[in-house]
């Protein structure tokens, strides 16, 4: 049996194409032929917010990975499809998480042959950055698949009210390039912190569905003025950085909050989670997200608010806290965590629900769903 998989990979950076490379590696690991086609343009340069689309250092080892696809040239996704026809797949599994690719994906399946199984791991239904026309472009692809997986009981709903049928739910798994977490000390000697003080991280591209600025408006709270915390923001800036640079000056947090405007590679992410005491998601809407699974991967006790599907992932008072997106709320349960030195008592319940999130459950459960669209 021979799967492909469709989305973000090398060259490409991010936390999408980690993930895929990921995937492949689960699937050669339980016996199968894998491999991934990925872009060669992802997004023209004046629709992408970061710095760069390109991942710098060597290809990942052991991976078969096509650098085939064009997101704006239609001619592409027939030429795309023709290739992925000459490799016989049995199974693809397309990464969607932005109306942008529905056009895309959408031509590729209908120019493949009958007998190739397609499944799409829906990452979001609909963006947290609504645009016109997502439902159109989303539909034009999402309608011609086989079969969904959904990292989110939320989404898995959506797919279900809207008439979507053969879906899975199935927990996102935990990214297995990432490395071993360090000792503190030696994390805060890497990033030049102090080992002495007590950190609270957000990491990851910043938007504004992601609600820095309830965590900054947390931090002013008296509450967590005098627990002497410091907050890591740490993720390449996608939304108006000063906006969140005003908030700071306006608070007077210069001297609590340290802004890293930059993308982390891989290999850099251990030191930021090793420095952490606590690592904070104050999103203002979400399916699931990668920093949970981040969190897991060191051990780490999260705080994430009450939206979309965050809450399926942390359970409250166990692993750390799930609280309603308000800066009272954020601020009383940063300030019981410290308070009460939450972090010994939240690591056996981490470490026990961290078990789930294994590559082997996700790729038994997508072969239960192959096997079923396939009769």
């Amino acid at each position: 049996m021979k799967v492909l998989i469709i989305g973000p990979a090398y060259p490409l950076r991010g936390g999408l194409a980690v993930i895929d490379e990921a995937m492949c590696r689960a699937f050669l690991h339980a016996g199968y032929e894998a491999g991934i086609v990925t872009y060669k343009l992802q997004y023209p340069s004046f629709l992408f917010p970061g710095k760069t689309q390109m991942a710098d250092g060597p290809p990942p080892e052991g991976l078969e990975i096509h650098v085939w696809m064009n997101s704006i040239n239609p001619f592409n996704w027939v030429a795309t499809a023709r290739k992925i026809n000459k490799l016989r797949p049995d199974l693809l599994i397309f990464r969607n998480w932005i109306p942008f690719m529905g056009p895309l994906f959408g031509t590729i399946v209908r120019f493949l042959k009958k007998n190739i199984t397609t499944l799409a791991v829906v990452d979001n239904l609909y963006p947290h950055e609504k645009r016109p026309g997502d439902h159109l472009l989303t539909n034009y692809f999402l309608r011609k698949i086989d079969g969904y997986i959904t990292f989110s009981r939320t989404v898995e709903q959506q797919l279900q009210e809207n008439n979507f049928r053969n879906i899975i739910y199935t927990p996102h798994p935990l990214d297995d390039n990432l490395g071993e977490g360090v000792p503190k000390e030696e994390a805060c000697r890497h990033l030049g912190l102090d080992p002495d003080r007590r950190y609270v991280l957000f990491f990851g591209f910043v938007r504004k569905y992601k609600g820095l600025e309830l965590l900054l408006e947390s931090f002013a709270r008296p509450e967590v003025q005098k627990l002497g915390l410091r907050l890591l923001v740490v993720g390449e800036f996608y939304d108006d950085k000063e906006r969140y640079l005003g908030i700071i000056r306006e608070k007077g947090l210069e001297e609590q909050v340290q802004v890293v405007d930059d993308f982390v590679p891989v290999e850099e992410v251990r030191y930021w989670f090793s420095a952490a005491d606590l690592v904070a998601q104050t999103y203002h809407s979400a399916s699931q997200s990668g920093i949970t699974q981040i969190a897991y991967h060191f051990e780490k006790p999260m705080l994430v608010t009450d939206v979309g599907g965050l809450k399926e992932y942390v359970p409250h008072g166990k692993v750390g806290y799930v609280v309603e997106k308000e800066p009272e709320a954020i601020a009383g349960a940063i300030a019981d965590f410290f308070n009460n030195d939450r972090g010994p008592e939240f690591q056996p319940a981490i470490r026990e629900e961290k078990k789930k999130y294994s590559w082997e459950i996700f790729v038994r459960n997508v072969l239960e769903l192959y096997e079923k669209v396939k009769k």
